[in-house]
C-alpha cells in the first residue's frame, strides 16, 4: 500500500489511522500533520509505522496519497501556500468542499477525489463513498471496509446528506431511554435494553436478501405494537418533513 499522509487528525483522521494500522499484517507508512498534538502523539506512540511531521508541507512531500481532513472553516489557513506536485493523489474528506474549490486552493493538477469516511472505518466496517472513482483511492477504502464510487458530485452530495442523519438516530434512541427512565426504569437498565434492542436491528440489516421495506414488514404484525407506533408517530407528514430537511441540506451542500 502507498504511503499515506493525513492533514487534520480529528475524529475521522484518527479512525483512518486505526483502520490502516489495526488490521493485522504490514501497515503502510502514515505521516500526520502536527496539529492536534495529543492525538497525533498518541497514534505515533501506538503504531510503529506512524510518523508526526513538522508541518503540512512535509506531510505532502513524504506521501503518495494525501488525505485532507481539516474542518471546512479551517481549510484556507491549513492549506495556504501548500505545494502539491501533480504526481500526488489528494483525497478530500472535507464536508461541503467541492473538488473545484479545493483545486483552486491548492493550485495543483494532481488527481482530487472526494470521500465520505465514517467513524466505523476504524474497524474496517464502513463503506466509503468516493467521487470520482480512482483505482488507488478505491483500493484504499476497500481495505477499510468497502468503496462506493459515484459518477458525479451531485450524487456524492446525496450520500453526504444521508450521513447528516446519524446523530438524529442516536438522539431518537436517547429519547426512548429517557422515556423509559421517566416510567421508573433504572437508567442502566433502560439504556442497556435500548442498546441491545437496536444492535439487533443493526444485525438484521446485514441480510441483503431483503429490502428495507421487507425487513420492516417482517418485524410488524397487523394491529401490533410496531404498527401502532409507526402509524401514529411516523406519519406521512413526518416522513415529508424529513425529506424536506434532507432537500434543504442537499441544496446547501450543492
Amino acid at each position: 500500500m502507498k504511503r499515506i499522509g493525513i492533514i487534520g487528525v480529528g475524529e475521522i483522521g484518527r479512525a483512518i489511522v486505526m483502520g490502516l494500522c489495526d488490521g493485522g499484517g504490514a501497515s503502510p507508512e502514515v505521516f500526520l500533520s502536527p496539529r492536534g498534538a495529543g492525538t497525533v502523539a498518541e497514534l505515533s506512540e501506538r503504531y510503529e509505522s506512524v510518523r508526526v511531521c513538522a508541518g503540512n508541507q512535509e506531510v505532502v512531500d513524504r506521501s503518495d496519497v494525501v488525505i485532507i481532513a481539516v474542518r471546512r472553516q479551517d481549510r484556507h489557513e491549513a492549506l495556504a501556500g501548500l505545494r502539491v506536485d501533480d504526481d500526488r493523489i489528494v483525497v478530500n474528506v472535507m464536508a461541503g468542499v467541492g473538488n473545484d474549490d479545493l483545486r483552486r486552493t491548492l493550485a495543483t493538477e494532481a488527481p482530487l477525489v472526494r470521500a465520505i469516511p465514517l467513524p466505523a472505518i476504524r474497524e474496517r466496517r464502513s463503506v466509503t463513498v468516493t467521487c470520482p472513482s480512482h483505482p488507488v483511492v478505491d483500493a484504499l477504502f476497500e481495505h477499510l471496509g468497502g468503496a462506493l464510487p459515484v459518477a458525479d458530485e451531485a450524487a456524492f452530495n446525496v450520500f453526504s446528506a444521508l450521513t447528516g442523519t446519524l446523530t438524529t438516530h442516536y438522539s431518537y434512541l436517547a429519547t426512548l431511554t429517557s422515556w423509559a427512565i421517566g416510567h421508573g426504569i433504572g437508567p442502566d437498565d433502560a439504556e442497556g435494553y435500548v442498546r441491545s434492542l437496536f444492535q439487533g436491528v443493526g444485525r438484521a440489516l446485514s441480510d441483503e436478501t431483503r429490502s428495507l421495506q421487507r425487513i420492516a414488514a417482517d418485524h410488524e404484525t397487523p394491529n401490533g405494537n410496531n404498527e401502532r407506533i409507526r402509524t401514529t408517530w411516523f406519519t406521512p407528514a413526518n416522513a415529508e418533513a424529513l425529506e424536506q430537511a434532507l432537500d434543504a441540506l442537499l441544496t446547501d451542500l450543492g
